[in-house]
């Protein structure tokens, strides 16, 4: 995957939010693997510390969101981008599997990508509010899935037992 330059088009509104960029690129793309291109930050090497690390990690990107929220950044933007925090922090935190995935899904990389086109393109504007009812939809019947499917695995090990 080509890497994609973050910097966006400065104005007074995003000039104060540079430092998001830093704190992105220090989480997502901060270190080189020597003789490769791929870039790696501090988030999968946060994740290797078993809850401290996702903790610390999960704040970092919590507090950018906040951040951009905070100057002004649209329902929708703050939602997409707390829907990318989610799936970081969810997967991310399953031992080995979640640290490979936290060295490919880089979401405060894709955050600033969707703060870039918000700010430039004028994408994602509104409340996000049917955003936010389709996750929580999502979720729940993801939720009941699991439930049921875990219902089916203890009857089948009751009868395999009994």
């Amino acid at each position: 995957m080509a890497q994609e330059n973050l910097r966006y088009t400065r104005t007074p509104q995003t000039e104060r939010l540079k430092w998001v960029e830093y704190v992105a690129r220090l989480m997502d793309n901060q270190f080189t693997l020597p003789g490769t291109k791929f870039r790696f930050g501090l988030d999968p090497i946060l994740g290797l510390l078993p809850v401290a690390g996702d903790l610390a990690s999960f704040a970092m990107s919590a507090t950018i969101i906040l951040t951009i929220a905070r100057h002004g950044a649209s329902g929708k933007l703050v939602v997409l981008m707390l829907i990318n925090l989610a799936i970081d922090t969810v997967v991310g935190s399953v031992p080995i599997l979640g640290n490979l995935f936290d060295f490919a899904f880089k979401a405060n990389e894709r955050n600033v990508r969707l703060l870039r086109r918000h700010y430039e393109e004028g994408k994602y504007q509104g409340s996000g509010k049917g955003i936010f009812i389709m996750a929580v939809v999502s979720i729940l019947v993801v939720l009941m899935l699991l439930l049921w499917a875990m219902w089916e695995l203890i009857e089948w090990l009751y009868q395999l037992i009994f």
